[in-house]
């Protein structure tokens, strides 16, 4: 019998410590594996979001859980954990910006928690949870508004600054009278009258092919619409569409309602600018509305001159159709009233970023629209208001435009719903500013809506202005000779 002889052989240290380092890194793995799992079934359950496809974490309590759970020598398996489960956006922001979404912040934050603030963040208690809430407010213009709204003397006021570049809300001002919690600015409960006025340019103009100096005919009053000033070729005096919109006569956009747009171009742009859909903010806002008849010609004059109740909507979209028209992009651009939120530790749950909205009208139509503003200034229904303002120290270096709506209540005698949505932007500069702004008179008629956007303007501007220039009044003292005096 042959004996076979096996060699034994001792293996070296490094292989030793080789086969332990893999050993251990495979249990590991298994009990990470493992409680990544149970995290990941929890939020499933848990219902503050898991995110799947959007990709972002839902809110700080989420990584307070992961933290809480795990043993504190594994923080940094929580932090690298989310770090790979919810990555960073493209634009380098971290991991742990956007923890909310637009959505989720509706569901924190109401419209009420925004109205007359005076400062430019504040502390919020929601949910069991703590906040601080940066605001994209401009303090100064936003206490001037404050200070010299006339509350006494109207039902309703809503006020709204909006920079068009940004979406960024730089006032929010608002009254009613009945209830002080409530916020105007957001209601779509006031009939827009001959703020769809805009719609209608717009649309002749890109749909239709007509300039500012395309005329139309009409007959009667301006600013009554009977059936019998809507007859296409019926006599009358001939107006420039320019001086229809400054002026704004009803049955000239009644005849385009009715005879070169008709309900599917009237819907269309009126979509385009944001009616019958919701909005995308931060804090809830009611969809504005309006509605076309099926088969009545006559309510579409109706709704395309704005002698009717039905449309309806909010200051901030007021300042949204605008902001479209000055920025001269071919997509409206969302608002935004929020910077920043953060938790109680700082860490950035949002930040509000630039996002557009919806396909708009060209850059083309907008310019001419833009046009038809300035002329209502000039010569149009805010001629008196802005009287001399090419002489005014701080007006005088702007180019506005605007348009003005006013329609009484049907349901409540002696009401009467007031409108002024505009811009005014520098002649030799860069800066904008849209307003909005609605005002509900009843028995005594108070501060206009057009006053409030005058004195807004101007105020913004003398603010900015001053800010501009104070470094180079510093600069000029400070080449002062010595015994020289200013």
């Amino acid at each position: 019998m042959v004996q076979m002889k096996f060699a034994y052989r001792r293996p070296d240290w490094r292989n030793y410590q080789c086969r332990l380092q893999k050993r251990r890194m495979r249990k590991q793995t298994v009990r990470r594996t493992f409680r990544y799992s149970v995290f990941l079934t929890f939020l499933t359950f848990l219902g503050v979001g898991a995110y799947g496809i959007s990709g972002k974490v839902a809110d700080s309590p989420v990584l307070d859980f992961l933290s809480a759970v795990l043993p504190s020598a594994h923080t940094a398996e929580v932090q690298e954990f989310s770090a790979a489960a919810f990555p960073g956006n493209a634009d380098g922001g971290s991991a742990y910006d956007h923890i909310f979404s637009k959505n989720e912040i509706r569901s924190l934050l109401s419209s009420a928690a925004f109205l007359n603030i005076r400062e430019k963040s504040f502390h919020l208690q929601t949910q069991g949870h703590s906040f601080q809430v940066e605001t994209t407010i401009d303090i100064p213009l936003q206490n001037f508004v404050l200070e010299n709204m006339d509350r006494g003397n109207s039902r309703y006021i809503g006020i709204v600054a909006m920079d068009p570049r940004t979406g960024r809300i730089l006032a929010m001002a608002g009254h009613d009278s009945a209830n002080p919690h409530k916020n105007p600015c957001t209601d779509a409960l006031f009939p827009a009258a001959s703020v769809f006025k805009i719609v209608i340019a717009a649309a002749a103009v890109e749909e239709c092919g007509f300039s500012p100096d395309s005329t139309i005919s009409f007959r009667g009053a301006k600013h009554t619409l009977y059936k019998s000033q809507l007859p296409l070729q019926s006599a009358g005096n001939l107006i420039s569409l320019r001086d229809s919109f400054a002026q704004s006569v009803n049955p000239v956009f009644g005849k385009l309602g009715v005879h070169f747009l008709g309900k599917t171009a009237i819907e269309s742009y009126a979509n385009a600018f944001g009616f019958n859909r919701p909005i995308s903010f931060e804090i809830p806002v009611e969809i504005s509305t309006v509605s076309l008849a099926e088969d009545d010609p006559y309510q579409w004059a109706e709704i395309a001159s704005g002698f009717n109740r039905s449309t309806a909507i909010s200051p901030l979209h007021g300042a949204m159709m605008v902001s479209g028209i000055v920025s001269n992009a071919d997509r409206l651009v969302e608002p935004t009233i929020v910077e920043q939120i953060s938790n109680a530790t700082g860490r950035v749950l949002y930040r509000g970023r630039p996002k557009n909205f919806n396909r708009f009208i060209s850059p083309a139509a907008s310019d001419t629209v833009k046009k038809m503003m300035e002329e209502t200034i000039r010569t149009g229904t805010c001629r008196k208001t802005f009287r001399g303002y090419d002489r005014d120290p701080i007006l005088s270096r702007l180019n506005i435009g605007g348009k003005t709506g006013t329609i009484n209540s049907r349901n409540h005698p002696g009401r009467r719903y007031d409108w002024f949505v505009g811009f005014a932007e520098e002649k030799e500069g860069q800066e904008q500013i849209v307003l909005s702004a609605v005002v509900t008179h009843e028995k005594l008629v108070s501060i206009k809506a057009k006053e409030y956007a005058r004195m807004a303007m101007a105020e913004y501007f003398r603010n900015y202005y001053s800010k501009q220039e104070a470094p180079l009044q510093k600069a000029d003292a400070g080449t002062l000779k010595p015994g020289k005096s200013i």
